[in-house]
């Protein structure tokens, strides 16, 4: 990551609001992120993401910011390819919230590539957050509707919510729990489908 910020500044800029410049966007963004996917972030450059989309990094600040502009929507996409498969494992699958969570949890224990490539972005938001905050922001607001849409529909909105947050915290540190031991992370999701069964079973 020591080249992150190769930019040169955001003087390049100029594509914003073009058809044709947002379509080119898109195409170097999904290039550029099936890299990262693959690769990981260690060493991300805009050197590095040139070559993946088979361009240079003058191109690249004609449509991006900078590289830290480009590293938050490669993060933002990959976080999106993530919810998407979780929302298609999950819903549809049980008729309860608790089974929906359930078969979300094991597609999310199964994605480990995107998964290790996530932990970096967050860790890195952590270790240096005035570097790098925008690799965090926004990251509940990604997860929760997926949650939210778990819960029975009769619910209020608010209750809705609360229990939502309530599974991504406990999923978030399950994942991270994943990283250091298996057993414990697999007794601690048992566990949080008991909640989430109670909470489901009161009025």
């Amino acid at each position: 990551m020591d080249n992150a910020t190769d930019s040169g500044g955001a003087g390049y800029r100029r594509s914003a609001g073009s058809p044709r410049g947002e379509a080119r966007r898109r195409e170097l963004l999904a290039k550029i992120t099936d890299d990262v996917a693959e690769n990981g972030l260690v060493d991300f450059s805009l050197r590095r993401a040139a070559r993946a989309a088979g361009t240079t990094h003058k191109v690249l600040l004609y449509h991006f910011e900078s590289a830290e502009d480009l590293l938050r929507q490669v993060v933002v996409t990959l976080r999106e390819r993530r919810v998407g498969n979780a929302l298609a494992a999950g819903a549809g699958s049980s008729p309860t919230l608790a089974g929906r969570v359930r078969v979300a949890w094991e597609s999310l224990r199964e994605e480990t590539q995107l998964r290790r490539v996530l932990d970096q972005a967050m860790g890195l938001a952590m270790y240096d957050p005035g570097r790098y905050a925008a690799l965090g922001r926004g990251a509940s607001q990604q997860y929760l509707p997926t949650l939210v849409s778990f819960c029975p529909e009769d619910w209020p909105e608010g209750r809705k919510l609360e229990v939502a947050s309530m599974i991504l915290a406990a999923l978030r540190g399950f994942l991270v729990n994943l990283l250091i031991d298996d057993d414990l992370a697999a007794a601690g999701f048992e566990a949080l489908l008991r909640a989430v069964e109670r909470e489901e079973a009161a009025p």
